[in-house]
Protein backbone atom coordinates (compact mmCIF):
# COMPACT_ATOMS: atom_id res chain seq x y z
CA UNK A 1 0.00 0.00 0.00
CA UNK A 2 2.90 2.40 0.85
CA UNK A 3 4.64 1.70 -2.20
CA UNK A 4 1.26 1.99 -4.40
CA UNK A 5 1.00 5.60 -2.40
CA UNK A 6 4.36 6.73 -3.10
CA UNK A 7 4.58 6.23 -6.59
CA UNK A 8 1.14 6.97 -7.92
CA UNK A 9 1.36 10.11 -5.90
CA UNK A 10 4.73 11.23 -7.64
CA UNK A 11 3.05 10.56 -10.91
CA UNK A 12 0.33 12.24 -10.06
CA UNK A 13 2.33 15.48 -8.78
CA UNK A 14 4.42 15.04 -12.62
CA UNK A 15 1.49 14.56 -14.80
CA UNK A 16 -0.54 17.93 -12.84
CA UNK A 17 3.15 20.25 -14.13
CA UNK A 18 4.80 19.81 -10.53
CA UNK A 19 8.55 20.51 -11.15
CA UNK A 20 10.10 17.39 -10.69
CA UNK A 21 12.30 17.62 -7.62
CA UNK A 22 9.20 19.47 -5.67
CA UNK A 23 7.22 16.27 -7.07
CA UNK A 24 9.73 14.11 -5.49
CA UNK A 25 9.75 15.97 -2.44
CA UNK A 26 6.25 16.06 -1.84
CA UNK A 27 5.91 12.32 -2.35
CA UNK A 28 8.82 11.81 -0.43
CA UNK A 29 7.07 13.74 2.53
CA UNK A 30 3.18 13.45 2.79
CA UNK A 31 4.04 9.16 2.51
CA UNK A 32 6.13 9.85 5.51
CA UNK A 33 3.34 11.74 7.01
CA UNK A 34 0.83 9.51 6.73
CA UNK A 35 2.35 6.06 6.61
CA UNK A 36 5.66 6.40 8.57
CA UNK A 37 6.83 5.95 12.13
CA UNK A 38 9.40 8.36 11.39
CA UNK A 39 8.69 11.81 12.91
CA UNK A 40 8.49 14.72 10.35
CA UNK A 41 11.74 16.15 11.45
CA UNK A 42 13.86 12.88 9.92
CA UNK A 43 12.54 15.03 6.62
CA UNK A 44 14.76 17.82 7.53
CA UNK A 45 17.92 15.86 8.74
CA UNK A 46 17.68 13.75 5.98
CA UNK A 47 17.71 16.90 3.36
CA UNK A 48 20.83 18.47 5.81
CA UNK A 49 22.83 15.32 5.40
CA UNK A 50 22.44 14.82 1.47
CA UNK A 51 23.89 18.70 1.67
CA UNK A 52 27.11 17.17 3.79
CA UNK A 53 27.86 14.60 1.40
CA UNK A 54 31.33 15.09 0.54
CA UNK A 55 31.29 12.99 -3.11
CA UNK A 56 29.04 15.64 -4.17
CA UNK A 57 31.06 18.61 -3.87
CA UNK A 58 32.57 17.46 -6.75
CA UNK A 59 29.21 18.57 -8.86
CA UNK A 60 29.77 22.40 -8.30
CA UNK A 61 33.20 22.84 -8.72
CA UNK A 62 32.72 20.67 -11.82
CA UNK A 63 29.98 23.14 -13.39
CA UNK A 64 32.10 26.67 -12.31
CA UNK A 65 34.99 24.82 -14.41
CA UNK A 66 32.68 23.99 -17.34
CA UNK A 67 31.43 27.44 -16.87
CA UNK A 68 35.00 29.33 -17.31
CA UNK A 69 35.97 26.99 -20.11
CA UNK A 70 32.29 27.20 -22.13
CA UNK A 71 32.71 31.02 -21.67
CA UNK A 72 36.69 31.35 -21.73
CA UNK A 73 36.92 30.18 -25.63
CA UNK A 74 38.02 26.89 -24.47
CA UNK A 75 35.33 25.36 -26.79
CA UNK A 76 36.80 27.30 -30.10
CA UNK A 77 40.12 25.98 -29.82
CA UNK A 78 39.17 22.69 -29.06
CA UNK A 79 36.98 22.54 -32.06
CA UNK A 80 40.10 24.10 -33.97
CA UNK A 81 42.57 21.45 -33.18
CA UNK A 82 39.97 18.68 -33.59
CA UNK A 83 39.93 20.35 -37.64
CA UNK A 84 43.19 20.41 -37.99
CA UNK A 85 43.52 16.63 -36.94
CA UNK A 86 40.83 15.34 -38.88
CA UNK A 87 39.11 17.95 -40.84
CA UNK A 88 40.55 17.11 -44.49
CA UNK A 89 39.28 13.55 -44.15
CA UNK A 90 35.61 13.55 -46.23
CA UNK A 91 33.11 14.11 -43.27
CA UNK A 92 35.92 15.80 -41.68
CA UNK A 93 34.24 18.73 -39.80
CA UNK A 94 31.12 16.66 -38.66
CA UNK A 95 34.04 14.17 -37.20
CA UNK A 96 36.21 17.32 -36.06
CA UNK A 97 32.75 18.11 -34.28
CA UNK A 98 32.52 14.83 -32.52
CA UNK A 99 36.72 14.76 -31.61
CA UNK A 100 35.69 18.41 -29.87
CA UNK A 101 32.82 16.79 -28.01
CA UNK A 102 35.17 14.20 -26.85
CA UNK A 103 37.83 16.84 -25.62
CA UNK A 104 34.90 18.76 -23.97
CA UNK A 105 33.16 15.92 -22.12
CA UNK A 106 36.91 15.36 -20.52
CA UNK A 107 36.48 19.34 -18.82
CA UNK A 108 33.14 19.69 -18.52
CA UNK A 109 31.29 16.52 -17.15
CA UNK A 110 27.67 17.66 -18.28
CA UNK A 111 26.49 16.79 -22.01
CA UNK A 112 24.27 19.91 -21.98
CA UNK A 113 27.03 22.24 -21.27
CA UNK A 114 28.87 19.85 -24.62
CA UNK A 115 26.05 20.66 -26.74
CA UNK A 116 25.97 24.09 -25.64
CA UNK A 117 30.02 24.87 -26.10
CA UNK A 118 30.89 23.03 -28.77
CA UNK A 119 27.18 22.97 -31.18
CA UNK A 120 27.44 26.79 -31.27
CA UNK A 121 30.27 27.18 -33.27
CA UNK A 122 30.68 23.65 -34.87
CA UNK A 123 27.22 23.60 -36.23
CA UNK A 124 27.73 26.93 -37.98
CA UNK A 125 30.89 25.84 -39.33
CA UNK A 126 29.47 23.08 -40.86
CA UNK A 127 27.11 24.98 -42.61
CA UNK A 128 29.36 27.39 -43.77
CA UNK A 129 30.85 24.65 -45.47
CA UNK A 130 28.14 23.13 -47.26
CA UNK A 131 26.78 20.55 -44.72
CA UNK A 132 22.75 20.34 -44.41
CA UNK A 133 22.23 22.25 -40.75
CA UNK A 134 20.18 19.29 -40.16
CA UNK A 135 22.79 16.78 -39.99
CA UNK A 136 25.30 18.83 -37.91
CA UNK A 137 22.75 19.19 -35.40
CA UNK A 138 21.95 15.47 -35.08
CA UNK A 139 25.29 15.13 -34.57
CA UNK A 140 26.55 16.85 -31.97
CA UNK A 141 23.36 16.49 -30.22
CA UNK A 142 23.99 12.77 -30.13
CA UNK A 143 27.71 13.45 -29.72
CA UNK A 144 27.44 16.02 -26.78
CA UNK A 145 26.00 13.06 -24.98
CA UNK A 146 29.60 11.82 -24.23
CA UNK A 147 29.73 14.47 -21.34
CA UNK A 148 28.37 12.45 -19.32
CA UNK A 149 30.20 9.15 -20.01
CA UNK A 150 33.84 10.24 -20.08
CA UNK A 151 35.25 11.51 -17.32
CA UNK A 152 34.82 13.66 -14.80
CA UNK A 153 31.02 13.18 -15.00
CA UNK A 154 28.47 14.84 -13.14
CA UNK A 155 26.08 11.79 -13.30
CA UNK A 156 28.81 9.15 -12.05
CA UNK A 157 29.14 11.31 -8.62
CA UNK A 158 25.87 10.85 -8.39
CA UNK A 159 25.82 7.21 -8.86
CA UNK A 160 28.84 7.06 -6.77
CA UNK A 161 27.00 8.98 -3.97
CA UNK A 162 23.61 6.84 -4.33
CA UNK A 163 25.55 3.41 -4.04
CA UNK A 164 28.75 4.30 -2.18
CA UNK A 165 31.12 3.14 -4.77
CA UNK A 166 34.79 4.52 -6.11
CA UNK A 167 34.38 7.83 -7.85
CA UNK A 168 37.64 7.05 -9.22
CA UNK A 169 36.59 3.40 -10.50
CA UNK A 170 33.44 4.22 -12.19
CA UNK A 171 35.32 7.06 -13.99
CA UNK A 172 38.41 4.73 -15.23
CA UNK A 173 35.24 2.70 -16.52
CA UNK A 174 34.20 5.53 -18.70
CA UNK A 175 36.93 5.88 -20.47
CA UNK A 176 36.52 3.14 -22.77
CA UNK A 177 32.97 3.24 -23.30
CA UNK A 178 33.38 6.51 -24.25
CA UNK A 179 36.12 6.46 -26.58
CA UNK A 180 34.45 3.35 -28.21
CA UNK A 181 31.20 5.76 -28.64
CA UNK A 182 33.13 8.16 -30.09
CA UNK A 183 34.79 6.60 -32.73
CA UNK A 184 31.95 4.67 -33.54
CA UNK A 185 30.14 7.89 -34.30
CA UNK A 186 32.51 9.29 -36.71
CA UNK A 187 32.92 6.09 -38.20
CA UNK A 188 29.10 6.45 -39.30
CA UNK A 189 29.90 9.75 -39.98
CA UNK A 190 32.66 9.25 -42.69
CA UNK A 191 30.67 6.17 -44.14
CA UNK A 192 27.70 8.91 -44.58
CA UNK A 193 30.02 11.26 -45.94
CA UNK A 194 31.08 9.16 -48.71
CA UNK A 195 27.66 7.97 -49.58
CA UNK A 196 26.12 11.69 -49.59
CA UNK A 197 29.62 12.69 -51.15
CA UNK A 198 29.66 15.51 -48.25
CA UNK A 199 32.85 18.23 -47.98
CA UNK A 200 36.22 17.96 -46.47
CA UNK A 201 38.67 20.49 -45.34
CA UNK A 202 42.47 21.33 -47.10
CA UNK A 203 44.82 19.01 -45.46
CA UNK A 204 46.69 21.05 -42.29
CA UNK A 205 50.02 21.38 -42.34
CA UNK A 206 52.51 20.54 -39.62
CA UNK A 207 52.71 24.36 -39.04
CA UNK A 208 48.89 24.55 -38.68
CA UNK A 209 48.51 21.48 -36.95
CA UNK A 210 50.91 22.40 -34.40
CA UNK A 211 50.17 25.95 -33.88
CA UNK A 212 46.04 24.83 -33.53
CA UNK A 213 47.90 22.21 -30.34
CA UNK A 214 49.54 25.01 -29.45
CA UNK A 215 46.15 27.29 -28.36
CA UNK A 216 44.23 23.65 -26.84
CA UNK A 217 47.04 22.93 -24.82
CA UNK A 218 46.15 24.62 -21.56
CA UNK A 219 42.47 23.30 -21.93
CA UNK A 220 44.02 19.47 -23.33
CA UNK A 221 46.52 20.47 -20.08
CA UNK A 222 43.12 20.02 -17.18
CA UNK A 223 41.95 17.00 -18.60
CA UNK A 224 45.88 15.85 -17.55
CA UNK A 225 45.42 17.39 -14.37
CA UNK A 226 41.96 16.21 -13.43
CA UNK A 227 42.55 12.22 -14.31
CA UNK A 228 46.48 12.51 -13.66
CA UNK A 229 45.58 13.74 -10.07
CA UNK A 230 43.24 11.14 -9.19
CA UNK A 231 44.81 8.32 -10.80
CA UNK A 232 48.57 9.00 -8.86
CA UNK A 233 46.64 9.46 -6.12
CA UNK A 234 47.63 13.24 -5.85
CA UNK A 235 43.60 14.22 -5.15
CA UNK A 236 40.39 12.81 -4.40
CA UNK A 237 38.17 13.28 -7.74
CA UNK A 238 36.24 15.98 -5.47
CA UNK A 239 39.81 17.65 -5.04
CA UNK A 240 40.02 17.04 -8.41
CA UNK A 241 36.83 18.81 -9.15
CA UNK A 242 38.03 21.86 -7.09
CA UNK A 243 41.60 22.52 -8.73
CA UNK A 244 39.75 22.09 -12.66
CA UNK A 245 37.67 25.29 -11.26
CA UNK A 246 40.87 27.03 -10.12
CA UNK A 247 42.43 26.28 -13.35
CA UNK A 248 39.77 27.05 -15.20
CA UNK A 249 39.34 30.64 -14.11
CA UNK A 250 42.99 31.09 -14.25
CA UNK A 251 43.78 30.12 -17.88
CA UNK A 252 40.17 31.91 -18.53
CA UNK A 253 41.34 35.19 -17.22
CA UNK A 254 44.91 35.08 -17.42
CA UNK A 255 46.17 32.70 -20.23
CA UNK A 256 43.16 33.24 -23.01
CA UNK A 257 42.31 36.24 -21.44
CA UNK A 258 38.73 35.51 -22.80
CA UNK A 259 37.21 36.50 -19.73
CA UNK A 260 37.47 39.57 -17.62
CA UNK A 261 37.55 40.15 -13.97
CA UNK A 262 34.52 42.17 -14.37
CA UNK A 263 32.96 39.47 -15.91
CA UNK A 264 33.44 36.52 -13.55
CA UNK A 265 30.22 37.47 -11.01
CA UNK A 266 28.21 36.83 -14.04
CA UNK A 267 30.11 33.10 -14.40
CA UNK A 268 29.89 32.03 -10.66
CA UNK A 269 26.04 33.65 -11.03
CA UNK A 270 25.24 31.28 -13.95
CA UNK A 271 27.06 28.20 -12.34
CA UNK A 272 25.37 28.70 -9.16
CA UNK A 273 22.05 28.65 -10.60
CA UNK A 274 22.86 25.02 -12.31
CA UNK A 275 24.20 23.80 -8.68
CA UNK A 276 21.54 25.44 -6.94
CA UNK A 277 18.87 23.60 -9.58
CA UNK A 278 20.90 20.50 -9.36
CA UNK A 279 21.42 19.66 -5.82
CA UNK A 280 17.53 21.14 -5.41
CA UNK A 281 16.60 17.66 -7.17
CA UNK A 282 19.25 15.57 -6.04
CA UNK A 283 18.68 16.54 -2.22
CA UNK A 284 14.71 16.27 -2.83
CA UNK A 285 15.67 12.57 -4.91
CA UNK A 286 17.85 11.42 -1.70
CA UNK A 287 14.97 12.09 0.77
CA UNK A 288 12.51 10.00 -2.05
CA UNK A 289 15.10 6.76 -1.82
CA UNK A 290 15.23 7.72 2.11
CA UNK A 291 11.48 6.78 2.26
CA UNK A 292 12.65 3.91 0.00
CA UNK A 293 15.21 2.65 2.04
CA UNK A 294 12.72 3.13 5.20
CA UNK A 295 10.23 1.53 3.86
CA UNK A 296 12.51 -1.62 3.12
CA UNK A 297 10.84 -1.31 -0.81
CA UNK A 298 14.48 -2.14 -2.28
CA UNK A 299 14.57 -5.10 0.19
CA UNK A 300 11.26 -6.49 -0.67
CA UNK A 301 12.11 -6.33 -5.03
CA UNK A 302 15.22 -7.75 -4.53
CA UNK A 303 13.48 -11.00 -2.80
CA UNK A 304 10.53 -10.75 -5.39
CA UNK A 305 13.23 -10.60 -8.01
CA UNK A 306 15.29 -13.45 -6.90
CA UNK A 307 12.35 -15.42 -6.61
CA UNK A 308 11.57 -15.28 -9.95
CA UNK A 309 14.26 -16.91 -10.67
CA UNK A 310 15.71 -14.10 -12.97
CA UNK A 311 19.13 -14.78 -15.36
CA UNK A 312 21.56 -12.07 -14.93
CA UNK A 313 21.17 -11.05 -18.52
CA UNK A 314 17.09 -10.84 -18.31
CA UNK A 315 17.26 -8.88 -15.26
CA UNK A 316 19.85 -6.43 -17.04
CA UNK A 317 17.53 -6.35 -20.08
CA UNK A 318 14.69 -5.50 -17.84
CA UNK A 319 16.90 -2.53 -16.50
CA UNK A 320 17.69 -1.44 -19.94
CA UNK A 321 13.92 -1.04 -20.40
CA UNK A 322 13.07 0.88 -17.17
CA UNK A 323 16.06 3.09 -17.30
CA UNK A 324 15.11 3.83 -21.24
CA UNK A 325 11.40 4.86 -20.76
CA UNK A 326 12.38 6.70 -17.22
CA UNK A 327 15.23 8.53 -19.04
CA UNK A 328 12.57 10.38 -21.88
CA UNK A 329 10.37 11.52 -18.47
CA UNK A 330 12.90 12.76 -16.34
CA UNK A 331 16.46 14.05 -15.27
CA UNK A 332 19.45 11.69 -15.28
CA UNK A 333 20.57 12.59 -11.92
CA UNK A 334 16.81 11.97 -10.42
CA UNK A 335 16.66 8.46 -12.60
CA UNK A 336 19.87 7.46 -10.61
CA UNK A 337 19.10 8.72 -7.17
CA UNK A 338 15.47 6.96 -7.37
CA UNK A 339 16.14 4.03 -8.82
CA UNK A 340 19.79 3.01 -8.20
CA UNK A 341 18.84 1.97 -4.39
CA UNK A 342 16.29 -0.34 -5.92
CA UNK A 343 18.39 -1.67 -8.43
CA UNK A 344 22.12 -2.03 -7.01
CA UNK A 345 20.94 -4.73 -4.36
CA UNK A 346 19.35 -7.30 -6.77
CA UNK A 347 22.41 -6.66 -9.07
CA UNK A 348 24.73 -7.60 -6.08
CA UNK A 349 22.31 -10.46 -5.30
CA UNK A 350 22.84 -11.67 -8.56
CA UNK A 351 26.69 -11.20 -9.16
CA UNK A 352 26.70 -7.97 -11.06
CA UNK A 353 29.28 -5.75 -10.83
CA UNK A 354 28.35 -2.34 -9.41
CA UNK A 355 30.67 -0.27 -11.64
CA UNK A 356 29.37 -2.29 -14.56
CA UNK A 357 25.85 -1.65 -13.35
CA UNK A 358 26.80 2.08 -12.65
CA UNK A 359 28.22 2.69 -16.66
CA UNK A 360 25.04 0.63 -18.21
CA UNK A 361 22.90 3.24 -16.34
CA UNK A 362 25.19 6.09 -17.63
CA UNK A 363 24.19 5.16 -21.02
CA UNK A 364 20.80 4.68 -20.53
CA UNK A 365 21.22 8.54 -18.83
CA UNK A 366 22.81 9.43 -22.32
CA UNK A 367 20.30 7.94 -24.40
CA UNK A 368 17.30 9.63 -22.28
CA UNK A 369 18.75 13.18 -22.92
CA UNK A 370 17.79 13.01 -26.80
CA UNK A 371 14.80 10.69 -26.13
CA UNK A 372 11.46 13.39 -26.22
CA UNK A 373 9.81 14.73 -24.95
CA UNK A 374 12.31 15.78 -21.95
CA UNK A 375 15.82 15.29 -23.68
CA UNK A 376 17.94 17.93 -22.54
CA UNK A 377 20.07 17.94 -25.40
CA UNK A 378 17.08 18.09 -27.94
CA UNK A 379 16.13 21.44 -25.99
CA UNK A 380 19.62 22.99 -26.44
CA UNK A 381 20.33 22.23 -29.71
CA UNK A 382 17.56 23.26 -30.66
CA UNK A 383 18.17 26.76 -28.89
CA UNK A 384 21.85 26.77 -30.21
CA UNK A 385 20.05 26.23 -34.00
CA UNK A 386 17.31 27.94 -34.12
CA UNK A 387 15.46 25.16 -35.16
CA UNK A 388 12.00 23.83 -34.48
CA UNK A 389 12.52 20.91 -31.65
CA UNK A 390 10.62 18.71 -34.00
CA UNK A 391 13.58 19.05 -36.31
CA UNK A 392 16.46 18.69 -34.00
CA UNK A 393 14.20 15.51 -32.73
CA UNK A 394 14.00 14.10 -36.61
CA UNK A 395 17.90 15.02 -37.13
CA UNK A 396 19.05 13.20 -33.91
CA UNK A 397 16.76 9.86 -34.78
CA UNK A 398 19.08 7.75 -37.05
CA UNK A 399 22.09 8.47 -34.41
CA UNK A 400 19.46 6.93 -31.75
CA UNK A 401 19.87 4.00 -33.51
CA UNK A 402 23.66 3.79 -32.87
CA UNK A 403 23.42 4.49 -28.87
CA UNK A 404 21.18 1.85 -28.82
CA UNK A 405 23.45 -0.58 -30.32
CA UNK A 406 26.19 0.67 -27.87
CA UNK A 407 24.17 0.22 -25.26
CA UNK A 408 23.44 -3.74 -25.66
CA UNK A 409 27.63 -4.32 -26.20
CA UNK A 410 27.88 -2.02 -22.43
CA UNK A 411 24.97 -4.31 -21.57
CA UNK A 412 26.35 -7.80 -22.23
CA UNK A 413 30.04 -7.22 -22.68
CA UNK A 414 30.96 -6.16 -18.99
CA UNK A 415 34.74 -6.17 -20.03
CA UNK A 416 34.56 -3.23 -22.10
CA UNK A 417 33.77 -1.10 -18.99
CA UNK A 418 35.79 -3.30 -16.51
CA UNK A 419 38.95 -4.09 -18.68
CA UNK A 420 40.79 -0.52 -17.60
CA UNK A 421 40.37 -0.40 -13.79
CA UNK A 422 40.76 -4.25 -13.69
CA UNK A 423 44.32 -3.38 -15.32
CA UNK A 424 44.97 -0.88 -12.55
CA UNK A 425 44.06 -2.80 -10.20
CA UNK A 426 41.47 -0.82 -8.42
Amino acid sequence: MTVLFLFLLLFLLMFIGVPIAASLGLAGSITIMLFSPDSVRSLAIKLFETSEHYTLLAIPFFLLSGAFMTTGGVAKRLIDFANACVGHIRGGLAIGAVLACMLFAALSGSSPATVAAVGSIAIAGMVRSGYPQAFGAGIVCNAGTLGILIPPSIVMVVYAAATEQSVGKLFMAGVIPGVMLGLALMIAIYIVARIKKLPALPRASFREWLRAAREAFWGLLLMVIILGGIYTGMFTPTEAAAVAAVYAGFVALFVYKDLTIRECPRVLLESGKLTIMLMFIIANAMLFAHVLTTEQIPQQITAWVVDLGLQPWQFLLVVNIVLLIAGAFMEPSAIILILAPILFPIAMQLGIDPIHLGIIMVVNMEIGLITPPVGLNLFVTSAVTGMPLTSVIKAAWPWLMLLLSFLMIITYIPAVSMALPNLLGM
